[in-house]
């Protein structure tokens, strides 16, 4: 199991915003070298970060992008689902009628479970916590 490709990207440029400081912009095509992110990906992840609220755009010489909270106030599991969508390790996690065996699969219990925690982790880090242990170089 992994987390899109897309997703990573996301959370890479959210960090790097992060690392700016409160209210700094960065251009798209900055953030693009600097994390290694093809150009033309990032602007869709933009356009979705900007849809889920989670940063502003402006365009024009002193455009760019920046967060629209404090990094103390967003976690991963917002960028991962602006992204991705819930985080769903199997399919029997949100209906178990889409497994054959139903509510009686012995694997369904550890599937929820796995879930759960992951989400909970996610939910539970803010991109702040990365400022204070990995600074910017």
């Amino acid at each position: 199991m992994q987390i899109t490709r897309q997703a990573d990207y996301a959370l890479r440029a959210m960090l790097y915003l992060a690392r700016l400081g409160p209210h700094q912009r960065a251009a798209t095509s900055q953030i693009a070298e600097e994390q290694h992110i093809p150009p033309s990906f990032l602007a869709k992840i933009i356009s979705q970060l900007s849809i889920a609220g989670l940063i502003h755009t402006s365009r024009g010489a002193r455009g760019g992008v920046s967060l629209a909270r404090m990094p103390e106030e967003i976690s991963l599991i917002e960028v991962v689902e602006a992204i991705d969508g819930p985080v769903q390790l199997n399919e029997c996690t949100n209906d178990p009628h889409n497994c054959p065996f139903g509510e009686d699969c012995p694997l369904h219990p550890l599937w929820c479970e796995a879930q759960e925690a992951l989400v909970e982790r996610l939910r539970t880090t803010y991109f702040s916590q990365f400022i204070k242990e990995y600074p910017a170089a």
